[in-house]
């Protein structure tokens, strides 16, 4: 299928991969390439697989509800590989238990764990280091998270770097797994506290469907962008 940028004119042909990534996005969802050409980013949709098409209204579709999480109290879920090399992650939430078990868990799946003690500092190492995740608690910074700067830093990153860290947030106001939550708040994972002491199962579950969905195509993409 053939596409045209809008800032260049240039006509862009997409592999068969990057066409079924698409399609498979959920309704509302876009997905940014830069074009070869003019480095631009060309937005598609699964609407049409078109650039910035328009988001549907969904003004009177009623979401979803939080998903069923008692699996988690049962642990009746197995236990996968999941990371083969040893990727770096973020870990900002202030000093505390919270924090040892979340370190736990994901150096647990292979992680090795990084910590800042200010948004500046996350900042900073974000521009030297490909942390291939990034936790954030809500309280890691005063207000709410629309007054997070680092929270706005990861929502205002290009999408070259962004589309590769599987952004993790947590807090009481989040339900475990909710996708479409973390949809609305730009993340890939949200989980509550009370889901804490089962962030390894909750990793073991999340990561595997994300990549399972997005790994192929993140390689085209980093392919293509070449």
């Amino acid at each position: 299928m053939n596409i045209t940028c809008k800032n260049c004119s240039k006509k862009i042909t997409l592999s068969n991969k990057i066409q079924k990534g698409v399609k498979r996005l959920v309704p509302g969802r876009t997905l940014r390439l830069p074009c070869p050409n003019c480095k631009e980013a060309i937005v598609l949709s699964s609407n049409n697989l078109s650039p910035d098409a328009d988001y549907p209204d969904t003004s009177s579709i009623k979401p979803p509800s939080p998903p069923d999480i008692t699996w988690l109290k049962e642990g009746a879920f197995e236990e996968e590989e999941v990371v083969e090399d040893i990727p770096q992650a973020l870990i900002l939430i202030k000093t505390g238990i919270k924090r040892e078990n979340i370190s736990k868990s994901i150096e647990s799946i292979g992680y090795q764990a990084s910590f800042a003690e200010t948004s500046q500092e996350a900042i900073e190492k974000m521009q030297f280091v490909n942390f291939a995740s990034v936790i954030l608690h809500s309280d890691f910074e005063a207000g709410d998270m629309e007054q997070s700067s680092f929270h706005q830093f990861m929502r205002d990153m290009h999408m070259s770097k962004r589309r590769f860290i599987f952004y993790i947030l947590v807090g009481m106001e989040f339900a475990t797994l909710y996708d479409l939550e973390a949809l609305a708040n730009s993340a890939n994972l949200v989980v509550n506290d009370r889901e804490i002491p089962e962030l390894l199962t909750i990793l073991r579950k999340a990561i595997p469907s994300y990549e399972e969905l997005f790994g192929s195509l993140m390689a085209e993409i980093s392919a293509y962008s070449r």
